[in-house]
């Protein structure tokens, strides 16, 4: 069953005089369960094209059905809710609330989800000890290190039970060594059933993904099973 499905999707944008067009025509599916990279150098699109697929933008032209539900030309609140219910968000920069603990900032989402407060505090607790850090509930992330901020950054976005794990170069700012356990907690993630979409520009990070979506100046460059699964646990051993 095909979870995301994009029709020529195209993304132009105006600026002054200047017309750039960042998407030109892309028509990819992806099912539930899988785990896909998008690669592709500095202004290939691959951002653009996780925006959309993120709801965080609309395309100019083409259709994209998320969930049997076309997202296309919604609105800026009706996107914003689909967001809130069928993604999560994983970002570079962690993206954490400086003045809440781990487990506060795990349980933003679920106030905009209409949860109460004990539910809240049940599900967010589940989440830390789902990344292995329920002993850094009341931790605030400047008490955590660049790993441990990645992993309260995964359980906020798991937190949910979102259709689609997102990561926009998730590995971005950390060393070598914590890069290898974050992709191996992804890797448990996929296993458990996730379905997760990667961007990177880094070859060794994309190897993880079972598949490999290349792009080059706004359109699909290769598209491909990955062969050769990288293992993060082979990493963190050697």
């Amino acid at each position: 069953m095909n979870i995301i499905e994009t029709s020529e999707v195209a993304k132009r944008y105006v600026m002054g005089s200047e017309i750039i067009d960042a998407l030109k025509s892309i028509t990819i599916s992806v099912q539930k369960g899988e785990y896909v990279a998008f690669m592709g150098p500095s202004g290939s699109g691959k951002s653009t094209l996780m925006n959309i697929v993120g709801c965080l933008d609309s395309p100019t032209s083409g259709r994209y059905i998320l969930n049997n539900q076309d997202v296309s030309n919604m609105t800026e609140n009706a996107l914003a809710e689909v967001r809130n219910k069928e993604i999560g968000f994983v970002f570079q920069t962690f993206n954490l609330l400086p003045r809440q603990t781990s487990l506060e900032n795990v349980a933003l989402p679920l106030i905009y989800a209409g949860f109460n407060k004990a539910d809240r505090t049940e599900k967010a607790m589940l989440a830390l000890k789902n990344v292995g850090l329920e002993n850094r509930a009341g931790h605030r992330p400047n008490e955590l290190s660049g790993g441990q901020r990645q992993r309260v950054a995964v359980a906020r976005a798991l937190v949910n039970d979102p259709s689609i794990l997102l990561a926009d170069e998730p590995t971005g700012n950390l060393d070598s060594k914590t890069s290898y356990e974050i992709m191996d907690l992804f890797d448990q993630i996929h296993s458990k059933g996730n379905t997760v979409i990667m961007v990177t520009h880094e070859e060794d990070i994309a190897e993880y993904a079972h598949r490999i979506i290349r792009l080059r100046d706004g359109l699909i460059e290769t598209d491909r099973a990955n062969q050769n699964i990288r293992k993060a646990k082979a990493f963190m051993q050697a």
